[in-house]
């Protein structure tokens, strides 16, 4: 629970700095990638409010907490997905300071995904063993 306070703070730490003072996180200064970050905050918004939904799941110990885990974890990845292929094509790790931040988000991305979707897996696993004892059938 507390990784996926961590992710909705970060998230809605980075959209405030990028729309406030993008100069402190933007990895370069192109037009290209403005256009390409400024592609992010609809998807990263569906990531928070996966996440928020995960979150209030798992506090209320709702089955539920298994689908919003594994929609977070889904959209996490394919977040990570499109970041890093475009970081990787366009030599933004390789940019001192700005790539190494970009490495960091790029990087927990990835093993916060990973993280929930096992987490989600590992939990549905769970429920479905306990599901499958036998029942009381009456002929």
């Amino acid at each position: 629970m507390v990784m996926l306070v961590v992710a909705i703070g970060l998230d809605v730490a980075y959209w405030a700095i990028w729309f406030t003072a993008r100069d402190w996180i933007a990895s370069e200064h192109r037009s290209a990638y403005y256009q390409f970050e400024n592609a992010f905050p609809l998807a990263d918004a569906w990531l928070g409010l996966a996440c928020v939904a995960a979150l209030v799941a798992l506090l209320r110990r709702s089955p539920r907490a298994t689908f919003w885990c594994t929609a977070a974890g889904a959209a996490g990845l394919y977040l990570f997905g499109m970041d890093f292929l475009y970081d990787v094509e366009n030599g933004i790790f390789a940019e001192g300071g700005g790539g190494a931040f970009e490495a960091v988000i790029v990087g927990l991305t990835l093993v916060f995904s990973l993280t929930l979707l096992r987490y989600a897996w590992t939990t549905s696993a769970a429920v479905r063993h306990t599901d499958a004892a036998p029942h009381d059938v009456r002929t």
